[in-house]
């Protein structure tokens, strides 16, 4: 029996196709058992759907998880919902000083950074942005 080039290379690539299929479902697996490893009571955690909240419970055998988004507010969602864990930001050291603030072109801040009263406005939404501010420091 002669296979034929183009044969062989249909061989090759479904292959290929399998080897890869498995290697991506084992990645995500593990990625799936990592996550889950992180989803003990006290975790911040985020749903598939944007709530963000601490983890106080898992219940295995209902599939649900007890998500508390604010004090005394308490969601019971499904357990597939639980997206991800949320690490903790670390705060970046600033690049800039207090006095490298720089204005627009054409724009004067005075010495609280603040647009000054003065100031030139080229467009007639940064005069009515202006007047609003002025007004709502003035009620202050």
């Amino acid at each position: 029996m002669v296979f034929d080039p183009l044969t062989i290379v249909m061989i090759v690539i479904l292959a290929a196709l399998v080897f890869f299929m498995f290697r991506n479902s084992r990645k995500r697996r593990r990625e799936q058992d990592e996550t889950r490893s992180k989803m003990v009571p006290g975790a911040e955690v985020m749903t598939n759907f944007g709530l963000y909240g601490t983890l106080l419970s898992v219940d295995e055998d209902d599939n649900t998880a007890l998500i508390e988004t604010s004090p005394g507010h308490v969601v019971k969602v499904h357990r597939q919902v639980l997206a991800r864990v949320v690490e903790p930001k670390v705060a970046e050291p600033a690049a800039a000083t207090e006095g490298d603030v720089a204005a627009a072109p054409g724009v004067e801040l005075n010495e609280d950074h603040a647009i000054a009263a003065d100031a030139d406005a080229t467009t007639p939404e940064y005069g009515e942005r202006v007047d609003e501010a002025k007004k709502r420091k003035s009620d202050d």
